[in-house]
């Protein structure tokens, strides 16, 4: 199933794009940002992000916890454990001492013109504690862990759990928005349960897409899955993204409702993109393992290479990210053209830097 590890290159890409569109402009949080002012580009960058948000991270737990239950029956769970904590628990120090810091230097001295060293900024220093976009990779542990003992004291039988038809991928991702809207009533979307660096407001997704993972993955529903099954999925993806998301958003520009109302709280507003969020989220993902079982289950020696580097990527794209965005920061353009120029630049820098990385002997080993 090859295609599964490229699918795994696309959703890197799209994290790359997903936080340039961040620094230049859609609504987040991101280390360094220059924010466009330009309606016409603003209200697509936000439809961008917020498309991206709905399945990206939630697609990438259902990735990875399809080899979950394989692995951990041919390696066993002493071996298993080990093994993760070696793959995933370096990478969180890596990133959170040395990498976190350096991103955080480089904007206080060039973004924020602090004219100070290295050594004097870390003298002040107390953000050590920074697991940044490795949020990911420590909910995977955490997940994982989970399962494994659950496993172990509940002895679930997973098995003979039929591949979900149309109808039912729709019902369980209106459930799942309604579970949504719920959890952001108490944690909206924004809130992060620090020094984890978990937004909670999204986590039910990121729960119930691992947990179907690991069914998928005993049940072996993507070797079933063949363009029957979501064919008509694609037009529905298309009238929620430029029918169901301008409705919604009509609703800020129209009424003037708040942003507030829109990411949690007992609002209309936080309900109906709870629901838009979810049902467009579970339906992409369904469209992706279609299209990428009929289209990108060819070998190819090019993506073979970009998929072993992709974690590599992912790890690396924050600085990468950073340091071009601070090199254009004194060009006298709007910030929306310079995302035209970063964004491409990031995948393409990004993923030649992680190339070069998973080179290196002994972090290879790693990453």
């Amino acid at each position: 199933m090859v295609f599964i590890d490229y699918l795994k290159v696309l959703l890197t890409a799209l994290v790359i794009i997903h936080h340039a569109l961040v620094t230049y402009g859609a609504p987040g949080g991101w280390y360094y940002f220059e924010k466009t002012e330009l309606v016409g580009a603003v209200i697509p960058m936000t439809m961008a992000v917020s498309v991206n948000q709905s399945f990206f991270m939630g697609f990438f737990f259902f990735l990875s916890a399809l080899f979950i239950p394989g692995s951990l029956k041919r390696k066993g769970s002493a071996v298993f454990i080990k093994d993760r904590f070696f793959r995933l628990g370096i990478p969180l120090i890596y990133y959170s001492l040395i990498q976190a810091t350096i991103m955080n230097f480089l904007v206080y001295r060039y973004a924020e013109n602090h004219d100070i060293t290295f050594i004097q900024f870390l003298s002040g220093y107390d953000g050590w504690i920074n697991v940044g976009v490795l949020w990911f990779v420590l909910a995977l542990l955490l997940f994982t862990v989970c399962y494994i003992v659950w496993t172990k004291i509940a002895n679930p039988d997973l098995k003979d759990w039929p591949l979900p038809n149309l109808k039912q991928i729709l019902l369980f991702a209106a459930v799942l928005g309604l579970i949504t809207f719920l959890t952001r009533t108490v944690f909206a979307v924004g809130w992060v349960l620090e020094p984890l660096g978990f937004q909670l407001g999204h986590f039910p997704q990121y729960i119930s897409m691992f947990i179907f993972g690991s069914i998928a993955a005993e049940n072996k529903w993507i070797q079933q899955i063949d363009q029957q099954h979501y064919r008509k999925l694609n037009i529905f993806i298309i009238c929620m993204i430029f029918i169901g998301f301008p409705v919604i958003f009509s609703l800020k520009m129209v009424f003037g409702q708040p942003l507030e109302w829109f990411v949690g709280g007992w609002h209309i507003a936080a309900l109906l993109y709870a629901f838009w969020e979810q049902m467009i989220g579970i339906s992409i993902m369904a469209a992706l393992l279609m299209l990428g079982k009929n289209k990108l289950n060819t070998h190819s020696n090019f993506m073979n290479k970009m998929s072993r580097c992709a974690f590599a990527v992912y790890i690396l794209h924050p600085l990468v990210l950073v340091m071009l965005s601070l090199l254009l920061k004194n060009w006298a353009i709007d910030p929306a053209v310079k995302f035209l120029i970063v964004a491409p630049l990031g995948v393409i820098v990004s993923f030649l830097l992680g190339f070069v990385v998973v080179k290196i002997p002994g972090v290879n080993r790693v990453v």
